[in-house]
């Protein structure tokens, strides 16, 4: 499966010196459609472990880290066997965590379309309950969008001239998470309600800004 978000990640981490570091996948990488923790491994995913086995990107500023899955480290199956045991009766569904920065993402197997390629959701658990926001529509568009949200980052004149991080993803980046628009027609058409019910008015007003073009 050719991953175009994925490498266009790969460019911008290097072109803009942001730092980037990745280790080779493991002799026999999990394949789409296998089971972990009882729910089938997304398939773009599948095709991102076939090429790394670990990542972390933009290490100079978000450090968004791809979870470890290789012949020497199994966190992708730790984690995820906790997380099951942890959260998933608190989401209402399973998720399968793959990496994450502060916060942690996840694709969402009960949503998979017809050639089972799953959305990715950022799920915040810092606070009782968790919280639970839609970023792509599937793990390849997710590595579009966080190369994007770099790109007008590191353009933004306070970040030129001072270093400074002027907004945030994903609540500064509704413009940019606007272009996927099957991620817009899922959020409209209520599909990640279940996982939402948490949402409070801030995340609330987020969501209308994405489903309404940004703005």
């Amino acid at each position: 499966m050719e991953l175009p978000g994925l490498e266009r990640l790969l460019d911008v981490c290097r072109r803009l010196d942001l730092g980037l570091k990745t280790t080779p996948p493991a002799c026999a990488p999990r394949k789409a459609g296998s089971l972990l923790e009882g729910v089938p491994f997304d398939p773009v995913l599948a095709s991102v472990y076939a090429r790394l086995g670990h990542a972390a990107f933009a290490t100079q500023e978000i450090c968004w880290v791809l979870a470890q899955s290789t012949d020497a480290a199994h966190d992708l199956e730790e984690n995820n066997k906790w997380w099951r045991e942890t959260w998933w009766k608190e989401l209402g569904m399973p998720v399968i965590v793959f990496g994450g920065d502060v916060y942690s993402y996840a694709t969402v197997p009960d949503l998979a379309d017809g050639q089972g390629r799953q959305p990715v959701v950022m799920v915040d658990t810092y606070e009782s309950k968790p919280d639970v926001m839609p970023v792509a529509s599937d793990v390849d568009r997710f590595f579009d969008t966080l190369a994007r949200y770099l790109e007008a980052l590191v353009a933004h004149p306070r970040y030129q001239k001072y270093g400074e991080m002027e907004f945030s993803f994903p609540w500064d980046a509704t413009g940019i998470l606007a272009r996927d628009e099957r991620l817009v027609e899922m959020m409209r058409a209520g599909r990640f309600e279940p996982l939402m019910k948490n949402a409070d008015e801030e995340t609330r007003r987020w969501e209308a800004k994405v489903m309404g073009g940004g703005e």
